[in-house]
């Protein structure tokens, strides 16, 4: 079976075609609806027996939650692709079908807000963190603490007038006059 017609099997799939010419992997785009029965499929049909990842990207009026499966007997791979708007940002969990999900879908959702069902601990930020640091919409510090874009640090403008960065020795240096000879 080749994944166009894994595709016709999977209501509202189809095959995309985006670039990367022939070092594309076939992607296949599937309603959220039809998240876990393309997974499924995947894996009995397409003979794709391997969870190798799963990652979402912010596309600011949705996130794609992107899954690549692989099958080590026919040596060929497809990623599975769904669309989430910002509103309904949740999915059933593969691990039922890859137990190997199960990570991948804390950080995704740690990182990016998507809902998994299911209790999921922190995994990478302290469990007081507030925010999803991989949206487009969480604002870093850097960039509260600065001007941005094209801030400069102190001592790094052109300008006379701007402050200027203050010198500083290495640990164990002392500053100059405060050893060696002196003059007599």
């Amino acid at each position: 079976m080749t994944p166009s017609e894994l595709a016709d099997l999977i209501e509202g799939a189809e095959v995309s075609t985006s670039g990367g010419g022939a070092w594309a992997r076939v992607t296949i785009d599937v309603p959220p609806g039809a998240w876990l029965d393309a997974a499924f499929k995947a894996r009995d049909e397409l003979g794709c027996d391997f969870f190798d990842w799963l990652s979402a990207v912010d596309e600011l009026d949705g996130y794609y939650v992107v899954v690549h499966v692989w099958s080590t007997a026919q040596k060929h791979g497809v990623l599975l692709r769904t669309k989430l708007s910002p509103e309904a940002a949740s999915l059933p969990s593969l691990t039922g079908v890859y137990p190997g999900a199960t990570w991948h879908e804390r950080e995704t959702a740690e990182m990016f807000g998507i809902g998994f069902p299911g209790p999921l601990a922190p995994l990478l930020l302290p469990p007081e963190f507030e925010g999803h640091p991989l949206r487009k919409s969480f604002v870093l510090a850097s960039r509260v603490a600065k001007a941005w874009p094209g801030a400069r640090e102190p001592g790094e403008s052109h300008d006379p007038k701007a402050p200027k960065r203050a010198t500083m020795r290495p640990p164990g240096v002392p500053a100059p006059g405060e050893w060696g000879p002196t003059e007599s």
